[in-house]
């Protein structure tokens, strides 16, 4: 069995466990002196290349026609930028008997990142669901995070010390909507060469994100700020995690049948509505927190992106099955 048949067969994403080797190479060999102001630069132009191609990807003809959809499009919208970051502001009350300061700022920043779009898509074709509302829904999400999320971070976060400045505002436009805005218009001319290598390219995106990873947490190991990570925080981060996401499952689940959507609609609002973008995250992270700080911001995000395809790859299996056995076009999700 070769190593990837058996990440799959465990439901570990591969991509963790690059992101994972990352780190381990940061708190081994971590960037230092001229060594680390290359990788930052490097980064700051892989993450402005990132959001070329995420603005060259995104069909703005599919876009407008999957707003006609606009009560599901709502639902997913409220439960990423509404619910999520007012669960989020929960994280503070934890502090410090459960988690630090930087991972409880790492929560909530986590609650103010877009949906992920292909594992999104993925699951919702998994189990049976409304694949094109989850498309146009989960390409939504990620456009308006680009200015969303890190309005949401200014505004929650400013108590913390974390919140905006004059040159946050200015990466942010500089490394993340321009390079994006710059993307939709290229699209024209670069889209269809863009959809033949997406392959390459995408292995690109993660090749950037990986330099992300190993830049934060090299500069995390260099300020010594892994001393403030106990067993007992990690521990209370990971039971965080996993009740923020069956707070927001079982809310949709529950919130979507009363409203009446049928069950195709249902899936695609739970699996686009509970989940988190790491691709989006990591790279907002490098521009928006200084990078002493990064890696433990950017934390939670990485165990929370683990767990929701774990727990999602359950339950996007189990609900295909009840679709495939014939049960009637209303079954209830899950």
């Amino acid at each position: 069995m070769s190593p990837a048949a058996a990440l799959a067969k465990l439901r570990i994403d591969p991509f963790i466990v690059g992101i994972l080797a990352a780190v381990g190479i940061a708190c081994v060999v971590p960037a230092r002196g001229q060594g680390a102001e290359i990788a930052s630069w490097v980064t700051t132009i892989g993450v402005g290349a990132l959001f070329f191609l995420y603005g060259a990807r995104l069909s703005t003809a599919e876009a407008v026609v999957g707003f006609k959809h606009w009560r599901l499009h709502l639902v997913i919208l409220a439960s990423t930028f509404a619910l999520f970051p007012l669960l989020g502001l929960a994280a503070k009350l934890l502090v410090p008997w459960m988690l630090t300061p930087a991972l409880a700022a790492g929560v909530i920043f986590l609650c103010a990142l877009p949906s992920t779009v292909n594992s999104s898509i993925a699951f919702t074709s998994i189990a049976r669901g409304n694949v094109a509302a989850a498309i146009c829904a989960a390409s939504f999400s990620s456009l308006l995070g680009i200015v969303i999320t890190p309005l949401l971070v200014g505004v929650l976060l400013r108590t913390t010390g974390n919140g905006f400045s004059l040159d946050a505002v200015t990466s942010i436009v500089l490394q993340l909507l321009v390079p994006f805005l710059a993307g939709q218009l290229a699209r024209r001319w670069i889209g269809g060469f863009i959809a033949r290598h997406k392959k390459i390219l995408g292995r690109a995106d993660r090749g950037v994100i990986l330099a992300v990873v190993y830049t934060a947490f090299s500069e995390g190991v260099v300020a010594g700020i892994w001393h403030q990570l106990t067993p007992l925080a990690l521990g209370g981060l990971v039971v965080v995690n996993l009740v923020l996401f069956y707070v927001v499952f079982w809310i949709l689940k529950l919130g979507t049948r009363a409203m009446g959507f049928d069950r195709a609609d249902r899936v695609a609002i739970v699996f686009a509505g509970s989940k988190k973008s790491l691709a989006s995250g990591l790279p907002m992270a490098a521009v928006l927190f200084p990078a002493s700080t990064v890696g433990l911001i950017v934390l939670p995000l990485m165990l929370f992106h683990q767990a929701q395809l774990m727990i999602c790859a359950v339950l996007a299996r189990r609900w295909g099955d009840q679709a495939d056995a014939d049960r009637p076009a209303d079954a209830e999700v899950g």
